[in-house]
Formats: C-alpha cells, sequence, structure tokens
C-alpha cells in the first residue's frame, strides 16, 4: 500500500534523478542524491562531514571522502543544475497562477572562520546587524502561492577580490572580479531574459534600488519595477529636468554639467511621496497600507503621467524615475520607486499581481 511517506520519498528520488541529467558522468549521480539528501535531514550543520554521518552512519569516511569531492572538485555546471530544477517547478507553479514578480534579494550565511569563500565581516540579513559571514546574491520568481531560485551567484567582497593569495588558496578563477551586488543582480536578469523566462515586474529592496544605474538598466530594458529607495534620494518632477550646460564660448573645455536653481532643483522622494506640494511627484501609482491586509497595493491616480525616466545625464547622482512614487510615514527612511515601464504592455504589472509585490521586496512599514 501506498502511503503518503512512500510517495513523498518517491517524488523526492525523481526529482534528484532529474537534477542529476545536469551532472554529466554517471559518477556524480549518487553524491549528488547524498548531498541533496544531507541538506534536507535535520541537522544545524550543514558541511560535508556531518552530514555524510547522517546519511551513511556506517561509511563516515568513504561518504565524506565521495560528497567532499563532488562539492570541491567534480567538474559540474552549478547554473546549469539550477536550470533544471528551475524547469521542475515553473510547470506545476504555473498551476497556482503566472509568475507575478522577479525577487531580487541577497542571503546571508553566518560563519565563525575566515576560510570559506567570500566570507567577511558584512551586512547579514539573518542576524540583522554586521557580523562574519557569505552573501549570495539571487533572483526568485513568485505568485501568491510559490516561490523558487532561479538564479543564484556568491558575493565576492572586494577585500577578497584583491587578494590573489586567499584566492588562489580556496580555487576563485583569476577572471572573476569584484562585482558590487547590483551589478550580479542585472547580470543574472539579463541572462533570464535570454532564456525566456516569464516576465514579470523585478522586485528589490533599497539596497538594489537605490543605484541609479540599475533603475536605468531596468528601464532601459524595458522590465518594470518595484523598488525601495532611500528617502533622501532626489527626483525632477514630470515635465521638469536641469537646464542644459551654459553656452560654449569657444575657449577652454565646452560645459558639461548640468544647471540648476534653488527654485529649479529636484525634490527628496520622501517629500514629494508625502504629498506637501502641489508641484511633488506626479502619485499616478501611490502605495497604501490597507490596515486590515498584510498586502500593500498600488491603487492608480484620477490623472495619468508619463513612463517613468531617470533624467538622463541631468539628474543628480542619486536622482530616481520621478513619475511614481509610494508614500510612507514621516519617520520613514525608504520610499518606494515604482516604474510600470508602460511603453511594454507585455511587461506592464497587473492590478491582482501588484498585491503583494512591496511584501515580497520586505519594503514593510508604508502607510498612506
Amino acid at each position: 500500500m501506498r502511503t503518503p511517506e512512500t510517495a513523498r520519498a518517491q517524488r523526492f528520488a525523481a526529482y534528484v534523478d532529474h537534477l542529476a541529467t545536469a551532472l554529466g558522468h554517471r559518477d556524480r549521480h549518487e553524491p549528488l542524491r547524498a548531498y541533496v539528501t544531507g541538506l534536507c535531514l535535520p541537522g544545524e550543520r550543514k558541511s560535508i562531514e556531518p552530514m555524510a554521518a547522517r546519511v551513511d552512519p556506517r561509511h563516515v569516511r568513504a561518504r565524506h571522502q565521495s560528497m567532499h569531492h563532488f562539492v570541491a572538485d567534480a567538474p559540474w555546471d552549478a547554473a546549469a543544475v539550477l536550470r533544471v530544477a528551475r524547469e521542475w517547478v515553473l510547470a506545476p507553479m504555473a498551476r497556482h497562477g503566472a509568475v507575478a514578480a522577479w525577487i531580487v534579494d541577497d542571503t546571508a550565511f553566518p560563519k565563525k572562520g575566515q576560510h570559506s569563500v567570500g566570507v567577511a565581516r558584512q551586512y547579514c540579513g539573518v542576524l540583522g546587524k554586521q557580523e562574519n559571514c557569505q552573501v549570495a546574491v539571487s533572483v526568485s520568481v513568485a505568485n501568491d502561492a510559490v516561490s523558487v531560485p532561479v538564479a543564484y551567484q556568491l558575493y565576492l567582497p572586494e577585500s577578497w577580490a584583491r587578494d590573489r593569495r586567499r584566492r588562489r588558496a580556496v580555487g576563485v578563477p583569476d577572471e572573476m572580479p569584484f562585482q558590487p551586488k547590483w551589478q550580479i543582480a542585472l547580470g543574472q536578469i539579463r541572462t533570464l531574459q535570454a532564456e525566456a523566462l516569464p516576465s514579470a515586474p523585478v522586485v528589490a529592496d533599497a539596497g538594489y534600488g537605490d543605484t541609479t544605474e540599475f533603475r536605468e538598466a531596468l528601464t532601459t530594458a524595458g522590465i518594470p519595477y518595484v523598488v525601495g529607495v532611500k528617502a533622501e534620494t532626489t527626483a525632477w518632477p514630470p515635465g521638469e529636468a536641469p537646464w542644459s550646460p551654459k553656452r560654449w564660448k569657444g575657449r577652454g573645455r565646452p560645459p558639461t554639467r548640468v544647471r540648476r536653481t534653488a527654485r529649479h532643483t529636484p525634490r527628496s522622494l520622501k517629500a514629494a511621496g508625502g504629498g506637501a506640494s502641489p508641484r511633488g511627484v506626479a502619485d499616478a501609482h501611490v502605495a497604501r497600507r490597507d490596515a486590515r491586509r498584510d498586502a500593500l497595493p498600488l491603487r492608480p491616480a484620477a490623472r495619468e503621467a508619463g513612463p517613468s525616466r531617470c533624467a538622463a545625464g541631468g539628474a543628480a547622482p542619486r536622482g530616481v524615475a520621478a513619475d511614481r512614487v509610494a508614500t510612507r510615514g514621516a519617520r520613514a527612511d525608504e520610499v518606494l520607486a515604482v516604474d510600470p515601464a508602460r511603453d511594454d504592455a507585455d511587461c506592464r504589472p497587473r492590478p491582482p499581481r501588484q498585491v503583494a509585490l512591496a511584501n515580497r521586496a520586505r519594503l514593510s512599514g508604508a502607510q498612506g
């Protein structure tokens, strides 16, 4: 008789067999099965040796050697395995609804020592403070029922990237340069686009959204986004932009710096989103929290505004798309910048999908 436990075991075995198709040589299939089993079994430590002891307590040394070789030395492509896992999940995921968001985030792994690749004292989201940890940048696709990572890359801090001796000791390739997290995420998004993943708005917190280049790249690619930005970030109201540089008088270098005055200047998004002035940033979409619900819906305003854009070549270094903002409380230190990319009908966020996007980005505390 088939029991629920037997059914789960069979599904797990089928899943691992499917993952193994991305590994190539059959000698890697059994170590993969042992490694994934060890990750799923109870136990706080998920390093190779304790997992080997749980998976095969009678042959710990042999199992440890096999799993260690698989993880550290065997030539297999992690991105290929992740693609196979993604394909396995996307089909049943579609039964619960279309992909509603691409969620950009980073995940920290607290560490005690100094020898794990990329470990450094940096912000650890799990602990909520600066701590010794590794950090991975990921993109996940999600709807109201399912979330699955579709891109994953370890972040290599600049202190590691510049230390050749340390890199060689752990096998970091020489051609791997230092990249800030937003560049890693942008590369992941471009790869997923090229692989024809179902499109959806990109959602990210201020760690990514506060970077002008990140937002500009999404706008250029026609990807709608909902991102956090710091409250002091400035933006030009719709229809306004910095004045052109002064006319060149034929001597010296031609002026390139755009002009602004005390009256003609970008506004902070915190002030603009609060609606203190009729000349504030357009509120074509304003996020307000319903006290009875945990979601953060986006409502259309009475008037329509043009597509969001950064003032190319003229915004302040921390400028942000000005046509969409989210109102937040007076003491909040972040606001939402929302770009629906209205020129692309296929990518335009739809109201039912918008409801939970800000929550998924962990942008809490927004209020009307």
